[in-house]
């Protein structure tokens, strides 16, 4: 009963924290990453305030915007509510630490990713949006979404045998994994940085296909702080630099994860092949909304997407590493 529990709000947590990495792309997208000047709560309460009186008093120069501070606030009620699903998994796990199959350090290294993570929440704010911590940010929360989903893996596919032609893809998938945090990253560094537009054509950027582009200046990744980072603050070359990386990133993923996929497709394992047949078709997804927020100039919903793809797409290739890690492991313990 109790390992059912573990199980089930392992699950829950997963979804809430696919959830929360929605969230915090549609509020940062939306303009209200500094709608509540403030942290934990939002000009000095846990909730809106309705008056703007009190407001005005402790920020002058930032007037509430009621809609952007809501935005906010859901996405921080959100991921509170995230941090103690954890800390209960955590506590859940050492009780039953003396249990064999019971997976104890990763829920406890999760506790501390939360509480890493809601310290990267308040440097977003009171560092006003400095990318290096943005991205960060997106970085950890990603992180926290593979580890459940890793949890969840081991906890619904116990004692399910895979065929052993699935250890061959475990050095593929890390390299796998190893490029799409790279491109998470370039993702979190474009957007944070407001450069998703600075190219508004595809496949060409501003009408050629090599624009100037000043990556020193783009990939400076610490600045002095007082800087308020919303809007962004870099020139045109630098950000056209940053938008290009994405997109060259993109091209560098599509070849990779998307060979992976095929060949995933192609293994005997029906489990393996559906995988890559999930994996290839993200991907592809993912592309799409990509040239999409191009094109059309960042629709919310297709950068939102964006986002999301990218999550799902990670968590495909979290799927394909347990696989592969279990048949690995499993066909090292027979040979033994």
């Amino acid at each position: 009963m109790t390992s059912k529990m573990f199980t089930n709000i392992t699950r829950l947590s997963v979804v809430l924290a696919f959830i929360v990495v929605v969230l915090g792309a549609y509020v940062r997208l939306s303009g209200a990453g500094l709608a509540c000047p403030d942290w934990p709560g939002c000009y000095g309460e846990l909730i809106v305030p309705e008056e703007t009186y009190r407001s005005e008093h402790l920020y002058p120069n930032q007037p509430l915007e009621h809609d952007k501070a809501w935005k906010e606030m859901i996405h921080r009620y959100t991921a509170g509510s995230l941090g103690i699903l954890i800390v209960c998994l955590a506590i859940m796990a050492w009780k039953q630490r003396s249990v064999s199959d019971q997976p104890v350090l990763i829920p406890l290294v999760l506790v501390l990713l939360v509480i890493f993570q809601a310290l990267l929440g308040m440097w977003t704010v009171t560092l006003l949006l400095k990318p290096v911590i943005v991205v960060g940010h997106l970085l950890v929360g990603m992180a926290i979404l593979s580890l459940l989903f890793w949890v969840l893996l081991g906890q619904l596919n116990k004692g399910q045998v895979v065929d052993r032609n699935a250890a061959r893809f475990f050095p593929w998938t890390v390299a796998g994994l190893f490029i799409i945090a790279i491109q998470i990253s370039l993702g979190g560094w474009t957007s944070a940085n407001y450069a998703a537009l600075i190219c508004p054509d595809f496949p060409t950027c501003q009408g050629i296909w090599w624009p100037p582009m000043d990556f020193v200046e783009g990939f400076t990744f610490w600045r002095e702080t007082g800087i308020d980072y919303e809007g962004g603050i870099l020139a045109g070359d630098a950000r056209t630099a940053i938008h290009m990386s994405h997109r060259i990133g993109a091209l560098v993923t599509l070849m990779i994860i998307g060979t992976i996929a095929i060949q995933a497709m192609r293994n005997s394992s029906k489990i393996i092949a559906r995988i890559g047949m999930v994996m290839l078709l993200v991907l592809l997804v993912q592309i799409s909304l990509g040239i999409t927020n191009v094109t059309r100039l960042l629709p919310l919903p297709a950068a939102v997407a964006h986002n999301g793809a990218a999550a799902l797409l990670l968590l495909s290739l979290v799927t394909l590493l347990h696989y592969s890690f279990s048949t690995k492991t499993n066909v090292g313990e027979s040979v033994e």
